[in-house]
């Protein structure tokens, strides 16, 4: 996924998201009901992206392709960093958004859940 303006408009596609700049003008966050499921890095050469995973498939994308790595800056545990350089197939890129976003979901008050499930 190396069409900036496309993995913009990925990003918010989901209900109740965001972006905001907490981190200056060089990260773009994505967020759910305030909390953050992706961060983007367009200036990066080659375009980084952050993302939630459940930690034992974060250990196995690593292991299976050299473009997936420990989160930047972010919990290793929880987070892997995307590097964009088209050695990923888009179709992984797409499921693995969405996977995040589903992961910060899951973790919502019921409430907040909820209303973002609706909107699904």
């Amino acid at each position: 996924m190396n069409d900036l303006e496309q993995l913009h408009r990925t990003l918010l596609s989901y209900p109740e998201t965001t972006e905001e700049f907490p981190f200056g003008p060089d990260a773009a966050v994505y967020k759910v009901a305030g909390k953050m499921f992706a961060i983007l890095l367009p200036d990066e050469i080659p375009v980084r992206m952050n993302l939630k995973c459940d930690p034992d498939r974060a250990v196995e994308l690593r292991d299976q392709h050299e473009a997936i790595l420990p989160g930047y800056h972010q919990n290793k545990k929880h987070w892997n960093t995307l590097i964009l350089d088209g050695s990923l197939p888009d179709t992984l890129a797409e499921e693995l958004i969405d996977h995040s976003f589903q992961l910060v979901v899951a973790g919502l008050p019921k409430k907040h859940r909820e209303f973002v499930k609706e909107r699904l």
